[in-house]
This record gives C-alpha cells, sequence and structure tokens, in this order.
C-alpha cells in the first residue's frame, strides 16, 4: 500500500531540511544535532535501497502559498494555506509499504517529527478509467 507521509513544520524558518533551522533542534548539544542527521540520512538511503521510497519534495514557503475555491461559479483566490496556523505543510513523501506500522515506523524517523507532526495518510487505489 503507498502512504503520502505529509511533513509540517514551523515557517519562521523555511529552507530545508526544516529540521536543520528548528529552535529546537538548534538547542540539541552538537553530538545529538550531528546524530539526528546521520539518522535522517540513513533513513533515506535505507527506503531508497529498499524500494519503500517511491518519491519526495519539499515545498516552497507557504508566503508562495494559494487557496483557490469555487463559490457559485466564481473562483476566489486567496493569498497562502491557513495563515492562523503556525505549522504549514512543507513537503511529503511517498512510500510504499507493507503495512501501516511500517509506514508509521517510516515517518516517526524523519527528524521533522520531532519538532512538529508528520501525517501519515493512505493513498487510494482509484481505477484508470478505460477509453
Amino acid at each position: 500500500m503507498r502512504y503520502l507521509l505529509l511533513i509540517y513544520s514551523n515557517a519562521e524558518n523555511w529552507e530545508h531540511p526544516l529540521f536543520l533551522r528548528d529552535p529546537e533542534f538548534l538547542a540539541m548539544p552538537a553530538d545529538d544535532r550531528a546524530e539526528l542527521i546521520t539518522l535522517s540520512k540513513a533513513l533515506h538511503r535505507e527506503i531508497t535501497e529498499s524500494g519503500e521510497l517511491i518519491t519526495g519534495e519539499g515545498l516552497a514557503a507557504p508566503s508562495t502559498t494559494r487557496s483557490v475555491q469555487v463559490r457559485e461559479g466564481v473562483p476566489a483566490v486567496t493569498d497562502g494555506p491557513y495563515g492562523e496556523t503556525k505549522e504549514h505543510l512543507a513537503g511529503y513523501l511517498v512510500v510504499d509499504c507493507e503495512t501501516p506500522e511500517r509506514a508509521n515506523e517510516i515517518a516517526s524517523r524523519i527528524p521533522d517529527a520531532r519538532f512538529a507532526a508528520v501525517e501519515v495518510r493512505p493513498i487510494m487505489d482509484t481505477p484508470t478509467p478505460e477509453t
């Protein structure tokens, strides 16, 4: 099953990888920071080599985001995703895992999960319409 791992972070320090600029990360002792960077690289290598990583991208800053809604046939475009929130969607990974527990394990090992949140969402298998 494929899973979308949505990585959330604080928009104040928007440069990828985000956890490297998080105040909590920066407050950690240097050895702990180095270990977390090593663990992050090891996770990426592991899920790439296992074939579980399908794709992943960091997203641009929330200040560049637009939300579009259509009401009564009229499109309305507003700036930003949700201005009243502190955390914003920072990036995502798509993984293909045997179990939901494995997807949760991978999400828990993404460094940003220590400082904000990583949401795990199953991706629906939608049938392809026949032409």
